[in-house]
Parts: structure tokens; C-alpha cells; sequence
């Protein structure tokens, strides 16, 4: 049960993060980065194997993630997680490369976001 009320406050303070997106109906939200990853959740707060759901759901991101604001975004998102919710922080950073991906940045809470292009 405790499990679940973490997972909610994760997703929650992902949610409410007020990030300034380009004008335009395409542009990323910190929505679509909270359903991208909301499979890796268990991975990255225990000891259970990594879900392929988790590296479609990163796979995904990536692929929507096409304009330097849309990357500064989900890496703004993916900061703020990282900050907010007990995640292991070791295995945030992997995973990328654990999902066959490169990232332009490290999923760290001390990414400078304004930094990726």
C-alpha cells in the first residue's frame, strides 16, 4: 500500500511541474513523460528486473522528444522525478543505455536542463 501512495505522489508532482513549452499542439508534456516512464517505476525503486514495458515506454519518449524545448522538457520532468520520489538514482542513470538508447543528458537531479540542444 505504501508502494502505491509513492507512486501517486511521483506521478502527481511530475504532473504539476510548470514547464514553458514552444507554441504548437506538438509539443511534449510532462503527461506524456509521466506515461513514458510510469513502467520503469518498480525497477527504479526496488530490487526487480528491468520491464521491457519500461525501455518501450523510454524508447517512446525518445522518439518524441524532436526539438531542443520538447528534450529540455522530459529532461525537466525526468529532473524533477528524480528530486521528488525515492528512485535509485544509479539505476536512473543507467538506463538508457540498459534500453539500448542515448539520451543527450543524465536523468540526475543536478542535470542543467537548459543545456541540452
Amino acid at each position: 500500500m505504501e508502494m502505491v501512495g509513492k507512486k501517486g505522489i511521483w506521478l502527481a508532482l511530475l504532473c504539476m511541474v510548470a514547464i514553458a513549452a514552444t507554441p504548437g499542439a506538438e509539443a511534449l508534456t510532462c503527461a506524456q513523460v509521466t506515461g513514458a516512464v510510469r513502467p520503469c517505476i518498480p525497477y527504479l525503486t526496488s530490487n526487480v528486473a528491468l520491464p521491457p514495458t519500461c525501455c518501450g515506454g523510454i524508447k517512446s519518449l525518445l522518439s518524441q522528444a524532436k526539438t531542443t524545448p520538447d528534450r529540455q522538457t522530459a529532461c525537466n520532468c525526468l529532473k524533477t522525478a528524480a528530486r521528488a520520489f525515492p528512485i535509485n538514482l544509479a539505476k536512473a542513470a543507467a538506463l538508457p543505455g540498459q534500453c539500448g538508447v542515448n539520451i543527450p543528458y543524465k536523468i540526475s537531479p543536478s542535470t542543467d536542463c537548459t543545456k541540452i540542444s
